[in-house]
């Protein structure tokens, strides 16, 4: 058999702030109902339960007031490059999914010349001038969208390694009167790849990808406060919950399906679901509703590991995130294992899906 050009990872890290911000830290907040703009009438306490038993979120993690999104991306990439050993001179690209730039804590203001890649490379010291810089704003798909770009990168046959990143601060864009807001967090994972001859499949072996930019465009995206009295000079995140809930139910099944029957297998030859972490019950349904397209009642419920309990939705953060503490062995009942087949997706403002076929070399 002929041999192919595949894009395997060889190293990856991340960074989770310190910061921990428990549910009741919005007890004294001022939520307002987005349709009307009116305060609810209802207490705080009643508003943070139905949003636990939604969303299962717990706490979740603040940058530090002197971090901003190229610092965390900088400190996931350096968990990256330490624990692999890799030289970061070597890398021929430096890949950086983000999507607010750099953000000030006291100037939400988003920042995004130079770019948070060229940024990213100035603070891990990168001299090698041929390494090239490329963001990529793809909201929460940000960073499988940023490895789909690096496996074409890859395959083009003109560069060999490269870090591609997924860190963002959304802590500093959400809005203070919005009760959906509390589902936001800050984070950043990284991951080394390189190219690799092989006569069998291994690595990012498929992938498939959608965007309803006509449908979808408008239900998550940055807008004024849904307090009327709020300074309107500023945006905040917006998101039409309930309509971005039932779109990815109906679609995100439909393109994980794609990917698996581009790669040649099926769900029974999936051994992990790394799935954007947005919302435990949506991400649950989502995966129910993948089953069901191939007759199945349930899932295995080691199939689709979760942090979004205590890590909340860090946006492009999320899927790097979890796979670098499960290749690290740092989550409980969750490993990775040569052969194994898992799903990297994520869907989010767009709206656009990716979905990923890696098959751990």
């Amino acid at each position: 058999m002929d041999k192919k050009l595949y894009t395997v990872i060889v190293g990856s890290g991340s960074y989770i702030p310190p910061v921990v911000i428990p549910n009741d830290h919005f007890l004294d907040w001022e939520f307002h109902d987005p349709a009307t703009g009116e305060k609810f009438d209802r207490p705080n306490a009643e508003i943070i339960q139905k949003f636990n038993e939604i969303t299962n979120i717990e706490e979740r993690r603040y940058a530090e007031p002197e971090h901003k999104t190229s610092d965390l991306a900088a400190f996931a990439a350096k968990d990256a490059i330490e624990s692999s050993g890799y030289d970061a001179e070597s890398f021929d690209f430096l890949i950086v999914a983000n999507n607010f730039g750099d953000m000030d804590i006291n100037n939400p203001r988003t920042d995004i010349m130079p770019p948070i890649s060229t940024r990213v490379k100035r603070m891990l010291n990168i001299k090698n001038p041929a390494c090239m810089c490329h963001d990529v704003v793809a909201g929460c798909p940000g960073w499988t969208t940023a490895m789909i770009v690096a496996d074409s990168y890859i395959k083009s046959g003109n560069f060999k390694r490269g870090l591609v990143i997924g860190s963002d601060v959304n802590s500093r864009v959400r809005d203070p009167h919005d009760r959906d807001s509390m589902i936001f967090s800050d984070g950043a994972g990284a991951v080394i790849v390189e190219a690799r001859e092989s006569d069998v499949p291994v690595g990012i072996i498929s992938h498939a990808s959608r965007a309803d930019a006509i449908d979808g465009g408008e239900w998550l995206k940055m807008a004024e406060s849904v307090n009327p009295a709020y300074d309107g000079n500023e945006l905040y995140i917006r998101m039409m919950g309930n309509k971005v809930y039932v779109y990815a139910l109906s679609v995100v099944p439909g393109v994980v399906r794609k990917s698996l029957e581009d790669a040649g297998l099926g769900l029974e030859d999936v051994s992990k679901v790394l799935i954007h972490q947005a919302n435990e019950k949506m991400d649950d349904a989502i995966l129910g509703r993948l089953f069901k397209l191939y007759g199945k009642r349930s899932y295995p419920k080691d199939l689709m590991p979760m942090t979004i309990r205590k890590f909340g939705n860090s946006s492009s953060a999320t899927v790097p995130t979890l796979f670098d503490l499960i290749s690290k062995g740092k989550m409980e009942d969750h490993t990775f294992n040569s052969g194994d087949n898992i799903v990297l997706t994520s869907v989010g403002a767009g709206m656009i899906i990716n979905s990923i076929i890696y098959r751990i070399p």
